[in-house]
Parts: C-alpha cells; sequence; structure tokens
C-alpha cells in the first residue's frame, strides 16, 4: 500500500476517452485511487457483485456506474480527488464581508444582460451604485463598502435578459424572509453583532442502534399556530431525551414558499426557513440537542424544487434550464415541480456545496435524502414494479443522478466521517446503502419504505384471525444482508390528510369517546393491543435504525391538515397535542409509557441492531411469533380471542425473566401476565445436545412480552494444589 506523501502516476479515462495523465499526492482524500481504469475493474469485480453473485450479469453497468463517479471526481477536482475543497460554491457565491469589513456579492446567471441588488437601501430602484459587473463564466459581482448594507437589509436581484427582465431572489442566499402583509418573500442581510458560538466544538453520534424521532418543527407546538426553533429547544427537546430516541430528524428546514407543501417544494436551497425563527435559533436547538448526546438529522430535498421563478430557481436569469433540464423531463409529472440536471458540473457544485454548507455552518450530522427513487429513473419510478434486477440495470437509471448521490455520499463522509446518510429509496436498487470502495452509492442506511405499506394493508384488508406470524417476520426481515435499513411502523405519509395513522385505522371515531382511562371499550382495547404490538415486533426486528414520527408514538388523534383554502388556512390539525399525553385521565400515556421503555430497552443495548434474529418459533394456526437478539426473547400472541397456557417453544436452556409485557397496567392492558415469575426450561433427551429446553408461558390474547435469558451459574474453576518443593 503506497504510504503518506508518496506521488503515483494515475491514469483517468475522460469523457472524450483520451486517458489524461495526473500527479497527485497520495496522501489527500483521492477516491480515484480506488481504482485505474476500466480494464483493472474488469479484472476484479467490486465488492458488491462478488457478495452478491446474482449481479454478475449486470457487472459492466455496475462497473461503469463506479467509474462514472470516479470520473467526475477526478473532473470537478482537476484529478486531486479532493471534494471538500470543490464543494465551496457557497463562500463564493452569495453576499459575504469582505476583509475591510465591506460586503461582497456574486451571482451566477450567464444568459443575464445586467443585474442589479434592489433593496431598502436604495428604495427598491436599480441604480449604478448596486450594478453588477460581469466577470468570466457567467459570473457577476459588486463590491460595496460597509455603510452600504447593514443587518436586517431586505432585498432581491434584478435580472435583465434579452427580452425580458425578473426579479429574482439570489440562489445562495442564505436567509428568505417573508412580509407578513404582502407575503412576498425577499432575501435578508444576515450579519448579527454576536453571531452564535456552539458550544458543543466537536460531537460524535452514540446511535447504535439509531433511533430516529421524525419532527416538523412548525407543527411541534399544541397551539395553533406556527411553531418556531425555540419553542421546539425549550418544549419538545425534552421530551424526546426523555423518550430515549437519540437522534431527531428534522423536515421543511430548507426555505419553501407554501407552508403546506410540507417543506419539499423548495425555493431556497441554502437559507432555513424563517417562518420558524433565526438561524441562530436553530443553531442553538442543535447545539442543545448534541449537548444532550441527540443527534440532529436533516431532511434535505435535492431530488426536485418549485416551480417559482421569483422566490425560486425556475427561470433565474431568463432560461429554465440553467439548474433543470431543458427538455421533457424538465418537469415532474406528479410533484408539479422541476427537476435538477445532475449530468451539469454547476448543478453538481450547487448541490454537492448545499451539502457541505449545512454541515459546517449548522452542524447537523447528516441527511435524510428525499425522493430518491425519483432521483434515480428517468420515470422517477411511477408505474414500476422493480421486481427484479433486470429492472434496475435496463437503460432507464438516471445515470447522472447516481453520479451525483455517489459524490454527495463521498463528500458528506469526508467532511464528517461520523455522518448519517439515510435514502428515502423504495425500488430497492442494489448497493445504495454500500460503500462506494464496494460498488455501492454509499448511503449508511436505506428506508424500509415496504414495512408501512405492509402495516397498512393487513389493517385495512385482513381479518385479525387472518394476521399471519410467518408473513410478519418475513416482511419486517426480508432485506439485503448487506445493507442497513431504517425500519418504521408508519410514515408521516400516512397520517397527512386523506389518509390514517395505524391508530386512527385501528380506532377511528371512537377515539373522541372512549378514551378515558376508566372507560373500556373494546375497540379502544383492540387498536391500543395491536399499536404497542406493531411497534414492539418492528423495532426489535431493525437491521440498522428505527424510525417514529413525532406523537405517533402515543397514539396522536386525527390526521395533518396544514392551512389550505380548502380549510379556511386553519391550523387546528398542523399541530401536536401534546396536553392529550400529558393528562392522567387519558389513555394516551400508556402508549407512550410502552414507546418509552420499548426504546429504552432497545438503545441500552449496544449495537442491538447487529445482534443475529433467531427464530424460536412460530405457528400460524395458534398466531404465535418467538425470536431472540442476545440474550433477550419476544415473545407474540396475535390472536384476537384465544389465550395459551404453558404454550410451550424450543429456547436455549436456562432460566428466563420477564422484562415487560404489554398486557401490563402501565401500558393499558389487564395485567394478567406476572413479569416478576422466572421461567426454567424444560429439558428433552432430543434436544439437549443443541442445548435447548421447552419454555412454556403464558400468552394472553393480543399480547407481547419480553424476558431476558439470565447468565448460566458457571461452577468456580477448581483451584489447582500448590506445587510441592522436591
Amino acid at each position: 500500500m503506497a504510504k503518506a506523501g508518496l506521488v503515483v502516476t494515475i491514469f483517468v479515462p475522460l469523457p472524450c476517452g483520451v486517458a489524461k495523465r495526473l500527479l497527485c499526492p497520495w496522501n489527500s482524500r483521492c477516491l480515484h485511487h480506488l481504482i485505474i481504469d476500466r480494464a483493472t475493474m474488469r479484472k476484479k469485480n467490486l465488492a458488491i457483485i462478488t457478495d452478491d453473485p446474482w449481479l454478475e450479469p449486470y457487472s459492466d453497468a455496475i462497473n461503469g456506474r463506479h467509474q462514472d463517479a470516479v470520473n467526475k471526481i477526478a473532473e470537478l477536482t482537476g484529478g486531486t480527488g479532493n471534494l471538500v475543497e470543490f464543494a465551496n460554491a457557497y463562500n463564493y457565491y452569495g453576499l459575504h464581508r469582505t476583509a475591510d469589513g465591506g460586503w461582497v456579492f456574486r451571482e451566477w446567471a450567464p444568459n443575464a444582460t445586467e443585474v442589479y441588488l434592489i433593496g431598502q437601501f436604495n428604495d427598491w430602484r436599480e441604480c449604478a451604485p448596486y450594478r453588477l459587473k460581469r466577470l468570466e463564466n457567467g459570473n457577476w459581482e459588486i463590491v460595496l463598502p460597509k455603510r452600504a448594507l447593514h443587518h436586517g437589509d431586505l432585498y432581491k436581484l434584478l435580472v435583465r435578459w434579452n427580452g425580458g427582465q425578473g426579479e429574482r431572489i439570489p440562489a445562495y442566499v442564505t436567509r428568505v424572509v417573508q412580509d407578513e402583509k404582502t407575503y412576498i418573500f425577499s432575501a435578508q442581510v444576515w450579519d448579527p453583532a454576536e453571531p452564535y458560538e456552539f458550544k458543543v466544538k466537536k460531537f460524535v453520534p452514540n446511535v447504535k442502534p439509531l433511533l430516529i424521532y421524525e419532527c416538523h418543527i412548525g407543527m411541534a407546538q399544541n397551539r395553533e399556530g406556527v411553531g418556531t426553533y425555540e419553542e421546539f429547544r425549550v418544549n419538545v427537546l425534552p421530551r424526546i431525551v426523555a423518550d430515549g430516541y437519540n437522534a431527531i430528524q428534522i423536515m421543511a428546514i430548507q426555505e419553501h414558499p407554501y407552508y403546506g407543501s410540507f417543506g419539499y417544494h423548495v425555493s431556497s436551497f441554502y437559507a432555513a426557513s424563517s417562518r420558524f425563527g433565526t438561524p441562530e435559533e436553530l443553531k442553538h436547538l442543535i447545539d442543545d440537542a448534541h449537548a444532550q448526546g441527540v443527534a440532529v438529522i436533516m431532511d434535505i430535498v435535492h431530488s426536485h424544487a418549485v416551480k417559482n421563478e421569483v422566490e425560486g430557481l425556475g427561470c433565474f436569469d431568463g432560461t429554465g434550464d440553467l439548474y433543470f433540464y431543458g427538455d421533457d423531463k424538465r418537469e415532474h409529472p406528479a410533484w408539479d415541480s422541476l427537476c435538477f440536471d445532475y449530468g451539469k458540473n454547476a448543478v453538481l457544485n450547487f448541490l454537492l456545496s448545499n451539502c457541505k454548507f449545512w454541515l459546517e455552518e449548522y452542524k447537523f450530522d447528516g441527511f435524510r435524502f428525499d425522493g430518491v427513487t425519483s432521483m434515480l429513473y428517468y420515470s422517477h419510478g411511477l408505474g414500476q414494479a422493480f421486481s427484479c434486477y433486470d429492472d434496475y440495470y435496463n437503460g432507464t437509471q438516471d445515470t447522472n443522478a447516481i453520479t451525483y448521490l455517489t459524490l454527495a455520499n463521498e463528500l458528506i463522509h469526508a467532511v464528517n466521517p461520523n455522518a448519517i446518510t439515510i435514502a428515502e429509496e423504495m425500488s430497492g436498487m442494489p448497493g445504495l446503502a454500500r460503500t462506494f470502495k464496494d460498488g455501492g452509492i454509499g448511503f449508511d442506511y436505506r428506508m424500509a419504505m415496504g414495512i408501512p405499506d405492509y402495516w397498512i394493508k393487513t389493517i385495512k384488508e385482513r381479518k385479525d384471525e387472518d394476521w399471519k406470524p410467518t408473513s410478519i417476520f418475513w416482511e419486517l426481515t426480508n432485506r439485503r444482508a448487506d445493507e442497513k435499513t431504517v425500519s418504521y411502523a408508519e410514515s408521516h405519509d400516512q397520517a397527512l390528510v386523506g389518509d390514517k395513522t395505524i391508530i386512527f385505522r385501528l380506532i377511528d371515531k371512537e377515539m373522541y369517546w372512549h378514551m378515558m382511562t376508566d372507560d373500556h371499550d373494546g375497540t379502544v382495547d383492540r387498536g391500543m393491543a395491536l399499536h404497542k404490538m406493531i411497534r414492539l415486533v418492528t423495532a426489535s426486528l431493525i437491521n440498522g435504525a428505527y424510525l417514529n414520527f413525532m406523537g405517533n408514538e402515543w397514539g396522536h388523534p386525527e390526521w395533518i391538515d396544514f392551512p389550505r383554502e380548502g380549510n379556511g388556512w386553519s391550523y387546528k390539525y398542523a399541530r401536536r397535542q401534546w396536553d392529550l399525553v400529558d393528562r392522567e385521565d387519558l389513555k394516551y400515556q400508556f402508549l407512550n409509557n410502552w414507546d418509552n421503555d420499548m426504546i429504552h430497552l432497545i438503545g441500552g443495548v449496544k449495537n442491538f441492531q447487529k445482534l443475529p434474529v433467531r427464530k424460536l418459533w412460530d405457528k400460524d394456526d395458534d398466531q404465535v411469533l418467538a425470536y431472540m437478539r442476545g440474550d433477550l426473547v419476544f415473545v407474540f400472541n396475535f390472536s384476537p380471542n384465544r389465550s395459551h397456557v404453558d404454550y410451550p417453544m424450543l429456547a436455549p436452556e436456562g432460566e428466563y425473566q420477564g422484562v415487560f409485557d404489554s398486557d401490563d397496567a402501565r401500558y393499558g392492558g389487564y395485567g394478567n401476565i406476572d413479569s416478576s415469575v422466572s421461567h426454567l426450561t424444560e429439558h428433552d433427551g432430543l434436544y439437549a445436545a443443541a442445548h435447548l429446553g421447552w419454555l412454556k408461558l403464558y400468552l394472553p390474547a393480543r399480547s407481547a412480552q419480553v424476558l431476558r435469558l439470565k447468565a448460566p451459574k458457571r461452577k468456580p474453576a477448581a483451584r489447582k494444589s500448590p506445587a510441592k518443593k522436591k
């Protein structure tokens, strides 16, 4: 292996097919050292192919995509391979202080003929002192004295092109605000006298396993209105810490004009949404989370952009294809948005720099990339079944997007080796959550999007007596062994208006009448029992991470409906009613207790997600499922009406102690299981060689319980007699 400081010669194939000879220092993070050229790749397959022989027929496509990323890194970095130095666009473009205390502003608008800064400082009129100068490569620049701009000033660009003009918000702006009366968005000079100083200088997440609390700042408050970063920091973060989650995943951070878009129609990619507060308040929230051991993941949207032209990038310099496709691929057919052209180096610079910006400026610990399936395929995955490997390598994939995602993951982990990246992806493309070195795209996790679909389908279409433990176990463990997933019982999408959460599907209108602690309603009892079981079986079978959406852990009633014309612009359903779970006379507390204890149990076992899952028993006729991870045994009886006494299952010989069970009164159950009782396995000569015995348990209908195998008592080693002197 080459040592630091050694200079090596490599040959990087360029798009034209001509090899360019490059010299580079081995001590840089030079990614193209991994592969020398295509001929070398053909001699030795990437690990993703050797680990999965079924991928061998597609080795040319996989190797080719890998080499595309290698080539692009070399091209973008001039052969150094240093993406961290490359992804610095936000330090060049946008508004910055100069060394002498003045200002410099730069923008990229190659089709523009004139560009002006307009704002409060010049009565929103174009004037010579605020006219930008054209530079090379479509760049524009203006240098201004200190007195020309002040903290809090509102401004925009006036961009002229042949045949037209328009006001624009700068592409790299870091602060955008909306006028409360006119609803007009403007950029804002943000240069506080006392910028926020992070108290936690270096945070290393302790996320083994990763337990994610997905949240939305605006709807996290109890009152009807838009919540703030500060309200979340003071009121909600302590709940999450107490619940036992070790990461929060925040939605809707990037500025978006329409609140009801849930944050997915982004206009200003570098601006933290001002409707929730100031950049300093967001930084304070992240700093406080770190101080309490909680990682902060950002839901980043690089899959598409809002169509808006004044607020967004839709027609920034008079052209529609500056950042986006210029043909029929420009508009997303299902999302009413614009699709980035990942084949343009300027777009790669914009998006890669965006990743680095959020990591360095706000200290986010990583990203959940939204809409990855839409990026991977020209069809956006719409109407595709993805039933075999052919569907991933049939030429309908956007290889430029695959290259971008690969580079993004390499960059993110170069900036912060402890960063967490998650792909929201439903097609199951192999290698998405494998390292670039192994031939993958480089995500740490992929969302197990089939699981929430499975639970909703089961609840909607199957009678309780038809729930099959074999089917449940298979669905929750059916994943690629070489890729970590994020498992979750329900998604935020299922809480949106027009759909229902798990608890609302199970209980529905009865939640309005029978959630008092002294009210024993059959529908509510059934719903709460299944809600607890679904969450435990999903969380306890993770191979990577578990995710819960804010409030669903305690069965938040009703749906999510953001203010819109159809509901009279009401905030009634765009909030979380924390007072319900805090009330001692309501049953929501029981579901919260269950979730807390479940999360603390799983989070308290180091690398729980890596422990092998050992199935002990599954019998569809009885609707019983049991499995073991480490020294913990998880047992479920899904039967709606059959309780089992002394139900036998084969388990490792020893003594088992109850940990907790869903039938406990603390969780809203009937208290039929005595968790203080220890259970000894019964010896069976047939299984003695395998050290297995019969574990017999009482299994009430619709219940789950967790037991722990006590460490076997070991006989003390025999003492050796001291050697006698001769």
